[in-house]
């Protein structure tokens, strides 16, 4: 019996869809550090893409890349990796969440996106669901929106679907509980965990997001495009559990993932080779009737 890989196909449903992938290639180019440099990544940049890509794209490809379920580390891994996290997400130290929190205030999106995600993601002892809004689709759509921006969350782990900032509460003074209660957000909120876990198994519950309060959405207007060719994504390219200092296989592990896997290749022609075939295959038509 074939065992499915709802991440893998995730990334193949990505690939097929000119929108996704073109955005997605855009992100792993813009976070990815040039090999052979010491300097690091361009944060800024990178965030700039992840934000495009996760507010341009439908929900029905994004979601299924970064909620799919995993058995398995290596699956957890490509999971936790999506957002390049080695870029937009890890740094030497964990800063202070309050200081990140400060910082997100400090802007207008990122402090519209924070009440969002508060309002979407708020949990509930009372709710069946663990939601006060009970809809796990808006929740999730407000955890992406967060993405690129300050605090961005994304998993902990390959072993666990645990969720978090890249913060700490640590000398946080008699700022201690306000801290951790922004922390247990993330880390400790059961409407989150329910809805995260109901995409994986299929159980998610009213599939449109409420109408009410949705913030404004700013979209990054970054019109430049990556050309650069990359490899197949396929079953047997799928890498074992890595570790924090494989670079190079993290850097394979995102390129290969944004290309068509085999069976779909022919549907994915750049535009550009696409237009010269059609102009060759009309030209002797063309002629006859002149």
């Amino acid at each position: 019996m074939t065992t499915v890989n709802r991440c893998l196909d995730a990334a193949k449903a990505c690939n097929v869809d000119e929108t996704c992938q073109k955005l997605r290639t855009e992100y792993v180019s813009a976070c990815i550090k040039p090999s052979g440099k010491a300097a690091p990544c361009n944060r800024p940049k990178c965030n700039k893409a992840l934000r495009k890509f996760f507010d341009r794209v439908p929900a029905e490809y994004t979601h299924e890349l970064l909620f799919c379920p995993c058995t398995d580390t290596a699956c957890a891994e490509r999971r936790r990796q999506t957002i390049v996290p080695g870029c937009s997400y890890e740094t030497k130290d964990k800063p202070n969440c309050l200081t990140q929190l400060r910082t997100c205030k400090s802007d207008y999106v990122c402090r519209s996106r924070w009440a969002q995600f508060q309002y979407d993601c708020q949990p509930s002892e009372e709710s069946p669901s663990g939601c006060m809004q009970g809809n796990y689709r808006a929740c999730l759509l407000a955890y992406t929106g967060m993405i690129g921006s300050t605090i961005t969350p994304n998993y902990v782990d390959n072993t666990t679907s645990s969720v978090s900032p890249r913060c700490s509460c640590s000398a946080s003074g008699n700022q201690r509980e306000q801290c951790v209660e922004f922390l247990s957000y993330f880390t400790d909120n059961v409407c989150l965990r329910n809805a995260i876990a109901a995409f994986g198994n299929g159980t998610d519950i009213n599939s449109t997001p409420n109408q009410s309060a949705q913030p404004s959405q700013s979209t990054d207007t970054d019109d430049s495009t990556t050309t650069a060719l990359i490899a197949m994504d396929t079953e047997q390219n799928i890498p074992s559990p890595l570790m924090p200092t494989q670079a190079t296989e993290k850097e394979r592990l995102w390129v290969e993932s944004t290309l068509p896997s085999p069976g779909i290749s022919n549907h994915a022609i750049v535009p550009h080779r696409l237009s010269a075939w059609i102009w060759l295959s009309l030209a002797p038509v063309l002629c006859l009737h002149h």
